[in-house]
């Protein structure tokens, strides 16, 4: 299946010069989704996962139902002040900004084995707060899944032995 058939890509959003990869299209057409999460499970299962961790917002929408499909747990990475407990937070750069992300102190056990699931590597920010957050809980990261890639910004180059799949390449 071409994927990319299912994401709409908007110019110039959300600024000017961005090509914005827009899944909601691909989300709201219930057979197209399942086969994503199923081929991104494909893609991972003969990993050792105990959770997912998925970063705030389309991170919930690609890791809560990959988690789902392994039978495994699913942690919320969130932007700051939108965890009720106890916290951990890391600054982060965007593509085209700033923002802070936190976890629950107590949401990784040390030694988890953590995948890390987003909808859409791009310069690694995210990714790279996100892996900070889950080390300084004790967890080991086993490697990162993404529905979309943008190849030219290098990413996974940020990750020095990370295990990154990504079911589409821009």
């Amino acid at each position: 299946m071409n994927f990319k058939d299912y994401i709409r890509v908007i110019p110039d959003f959300p600024q000017p010069g961005i090509r914005f990869k827009d899944i909601t299209t691909l989300l709201q057409d219930g057979p197209v989704y399942k086969e994503a999460i199923d081929q991104l499970k494909q893609m991972v299962k003969e990993k050792e996962i105990d959770v997912i961790a998925g970063p705030e917002a389309r991170g919930f929408v690609i890791g809560a139902p990959l988690a789902y499909a392994l039978g495994v747990g699913f942690i919320p990475i969130r932007k700051s002040g939108k965890l009720p407990g106890e916290t951990i937070e890391v600054d982060y750069a965007l593509e085209y900004g700033k923002d802070k992300l936190a976890m629950h102190k107590d949401a990784i056990k040390p030694g988890q084995k953590v995948l890390i699931a987003d909808d859409l590597l791009a310069t690694g920010g995210t990714i790279q707060s996100s892996i900070d957050l889950i080390k300084q809980l004790g967890g080991e990261i086993v490697g990162a899944a993404f529905l979309i890639e943008l190849s030219y910004l290098e990413g996974r180059n940020k990750f020095d032995g990370l295990d990154v799949v990504s079911l589409v390449q821009y």
